[in-house]
């Protein structure tokens, strides 16, 4: 289940490569807090009426970095892994899902990232954003992505406790 292993990010390097690597720690620090679960572990939610459960995290993250990297950096015209409306919440719907298809998924999507981040010429590369209705730079999709992996890590932090007491980075 795990993108790569966690390595620190340097202490001093350049932007992109900092950028980058963050992202990648956090990316691993999602897998390490997935690992080793049952399906109906990943499944289980964190208190009515809330969607929120470590499957469903999965399966949103691999979502937003398709929108992220291959629809808006790539420009590819695909629609989203679990909804053909857009819908972002629709991958917290993981009753029948299970932790293979959503891993899959996930890792593919974060191979096509890579590869779509690492082809850009520069930070500064601008892009249109329909949904926010503005160009935007691959500097703030890379730090939009560093954001929303440090802020669902955090959730995955207190559903893995309550699954099974685990905590720690």
């Amino acid at each position: 289940m795990t993108i790569d292993e966690r390595i620190d990010p340097p202490r001093r390097a350049g932007e992109r490569e900092t950028l980058r690597a963050y992202l990648d720690y956090h990316r691993a620090t999602l897998a390490r807090k997935t690992e080793g679960l049952t399906d109906a572990q990943l499944r289980r939610r964190s208190m009515p009426p809330s969607k929120l459960s470590l499957l469903g995290l999965v399966r949103h993250l691999a979502e937003v970095e398709r929108a992220w990297f291959r629809r808006t950096l790539g420009g590819e015209d695909v629609p989203l892994v679990w909804s053909q409306e857009m819908d972002f919440q629709a991958a917290f719907d993981d009753a029948e899902a299970t932790g293979a298809a959503a891993f899959a998924a996930w890792q593919a999507e974060v191979a096509h990232s890579r590869r779509i981040e690492a082809a850009a010429a520069s930070l500064d590369v601008t892009v249109h954003q329909p949904r926010w209705g503005e160009d935007v730079s691959l500097r703030l999709i890379m730090l939009h992505m560093i954001h929303e992996y440090a802020r669902h890590n955090g959730h995955a932090d207190f559903l893995r406790e309550g699954i099974d007491g685990t905590v720690g980075p």
